[in-house]
């Protein structure tokens, strides 16, 4: 219930703010478990997708995000998305246990691969949480491309502004192989993030975006 009215008051906002154009919108099957994998550009992202989908979608944000900019601590409380400390392997393992029981209960679960946004528009390689999740459960996994949302809420903005935004869903992707297995895991987050890549045009880099943020003395 208190989803809906989130929902309720979110999806206007973001259509005036955001003027969406989705594409790909009948990939997302209207029963049953699944998983949306998106690129990250903007701290928006995470709750763009639950307010313009007509189905429920959970997603996995930071833990930050639950405590810094009131904005987004708001939606993200509200909006039901899914904690996680990035430092701490126990609880991104929880996280990924929570999320897989959603998706075996037949819910929409959105993720993003990357881990942390963009720095630089760039699609950077995906984390192995994704393979986990769609290995385990057995679901379909959607792509997800946005573009714009880093114009909407620039890092480091408080208040979004006007800009065009574009969402495309690609089809369904069902994998096979043990998510036990490492080389399975790996093999299948970057089958995902090439198909996210297809569907974006950003450039590809090879490496993780929060080694890349270390690397280069960005927050």
């Amino acid at each position: 219930m208190l989803y809906q009215v989130v929902k309720f008051a979110a999806a206007p906002l973001a259509t005036v703010v955001c003027r969406p154009h989705i594409s790909g919108g009948s990939n997302v099957p209207r029963t049953g478990g699944a998983i949306l994998a998106a690129n990250h550009l903007s701290v928006i992202d995470s709750f763009l997708l639950p307010a313009l989908l007509p189905r429920h979608v959970t997603f996995t944000a930071k833990s930050e995000y639950f405590s810094g900019n009131p904005l987004s601590q708001w939606f993200m409380r509200l909006g039901g998305s899914l904690p996680i400390d990035r430092e701490s392997a126990h609880s991104a393992q929880a996280m990924l246990d929570a999320a897989a029981d959603l998706i075996d209960d037949g819910n929409l679960f959105g993720i993003h691969p990357e881990g942390t946004r963009s720095p630089d528009g760039r699609l950077y390689r995906g984390k192995i949480g994704v393979a986990w999740l769609a290995l385990k459960t057995g679901a379909p996994v959607l792509p997800v491309a946005l573009s714009g949302t880093d114009k909407v809420l620039p890092l480091g903005a408080k208040l979004p502004r006007p800009a065009k935004v574009g969402i495309t869903i690609g089809e369904p992707m069902v994998f096979e192989g043990d998510y036990r297995n490492a080389r399975d895991r790996r093999r299948v987050t970057d089958d995902i993030m090439t198909a996210i890549q297809k569907l974006s045009g950003q450039e590809y880099v090879p490496t993780y975006a929060a080694s890349f943020k270390a690397s280069s003395g960005m927050s």
